[in-house]
């Protein structure tokens, strides 16, 4: 067990990709925190499984957005797990519209959950970081991020702004022994993704070159190898789990 005794919290750690990465963490040792925003049920019965796995699982309802609610769960988890060793800033929303179209709500929706969130939960959990000199930082962008979408313009924004954060809080936070990376999933075969209509998914699939979409356990892998010892010497880099979609 690589991640006995450490701590996580994972954003938006209710479904998908996020549950994935939670009970990956879980099964790799780690006690996990799950943030959620609407999902009660499905948040609670990723704890059970954590329990289940004699790891430790903690709810807490908040909305990443908000500087206030993150900073409330990072210090619940400290009390209650007695430290923060990981963090995974997951949680994300779509707001799509071509750009003659899009609003500003959708617009500041998209960029204060997938962006703002992010830096809501690091500066809330850098101080806890910085006293203990150690830490792991995950942020989950997207391909996306890195080449544009139709009709994505805020979600794509937001995802490239995590890159340009996980770059300068790796440098940041370097000489207190933390590290910050990204992964850039490309499509990944979660529940949206199922009911995506099949021209949809037959568009996707020729992007990419292995011929199958991404399962969420599949990014929860590299998640978990680097928040261990092994990923130590790896910060600020963005690792594609894409298929080959973006070369």
């Amino acid at each position: 067990m690589e991640l006995e005794g450490k701590s996580a919290i994972v954003t938006g750690g209710s479904l998908g990709i996020g549950s994935a990465i939670a009970l990956d963490l879980a099964k790799n040792g780690a006690n996990v925190a799950l943030n959620y925003r609407k999902h009660d049920a499905e948040a609670r019965a990723i704890c059970d499984q954590i329990n289940a796995m004699g790891r430790r699982g903690l709810v807490v309802k908040a909305d990443v957005a908000s500087f206030k609610d993150a900073e409330a769960m990072v210090a619940a988890v400290v009390k209650e797990f007695g430290h923060i060793d990981i963090l995974v800033n997951n949680a994300g929303v779509n707001r799509d519209a071509v750009i003659w179209k899009m609003t500003e709500e959708q617009w500041d929706e998209a960029l204060a959950i997938n962006l703002k969130g992010y830096f809501n939960y690091i500066r809330a959990a850098a101080p806890f970081f910085k006293e203990q000199a150690s830490g792991k930082i995950i942020n989950v962008t997207s391909i996306n991020g890195l080449r544009g979408k139709f009709g994505q313009a805020n979600y794509t924004a937001a995802k490239a702004g995590i890159i340009g954060l996980t770059k300068t809080v790796a440098r940041d936070l370097a000489r207190f022994n933390v590290n910050c990376n990204a992964v850039a999933p490309g499509l990944i075969e979660t529940d949206m993704m199922k009911q995506a209509p099949d021209d949809v998914r037959q568009r996707a699939l020729a992007e990419i070159v292995l011929g199958r979409l991404g399962k969420p356990e599949e990014v929860a892998y590299v998640v978990s190898f680097l928040c261990t010892e092994k990923a130590r010497h790896i910060t600020g880099e963005v690792i594609k789990i894409d298929g080959g979609q973006y070369i």
